[in-house]
C-alpha cells in the first residue's frame, strides 16, 4: 500500500453538469393561459415560444382552431400570442403534434 497514491478530490461540485447546460432550471417553460374577458368571452395566451416564426405559428393555429388571434409585444415576457377563446388543450396538442415543444415543457394555467 505504500506505492499506491489515491487521489482525494479538494473541491466537487454536484452541479457542475447543470451549469454546463445553462443553470439549474434553464428548462424553458411554454405557458398556456387563459383571461376572461367581458361576459362569457375568453382569450387564450401562448408564452415563451422563440421569437423566431411567430407569425407562422399563429396563422397556422388560427386556421386549425377556426379562430382569430394576434401577436402582442408585452413589457415582462416579450411577445406573446393571444387567441380568441379558451383553446388552451388544443394549443398544447397542436404545438406538441408539430414537434415545437415536448410535451413535459408545457404548463397550462387558469380557472
Amino acid at each position: 500500500m505504500i506505492g499506491s497514491e489515491i487521489e482525494i478530490p479538494t473541491h466537487f461540485d454536484p452541479f457542475t453538469e447543470a451549469k454546463e447546460l445553462g443553470g439549474v432550471g434553464a428548462k424553458e417553460y411554454i405557458h398556456i393561459r387563459i383571461q376572461q374577458r367581458n361576459g362569457k368571452k375568453k382569450l387564450t395566451t401562448v408564452q415563451g415560444l422563440k421569437e423566431l416564426g411567430l407569425e407562422k405559428i399563429l396563422k397556422d393555429l388560427k386556421k386549425e382552431l377556426c379562430c382569430n388571434g394576434n401577436v402582442v409585444q408585452d413589457k415582462e415576457h416579450g411577445k406573446i400570442i393571444q387567441l380568441q377563446g379558451d383553446h388552451r388543450k388544443n394549443v398544447s396538442q397542436l404545438l406538441v403534434q408539430a414537434g415545437l415543444v415536448m410535451k413535459d415543457q408545457i404548463k397550462i394555467h387558469g380557472f
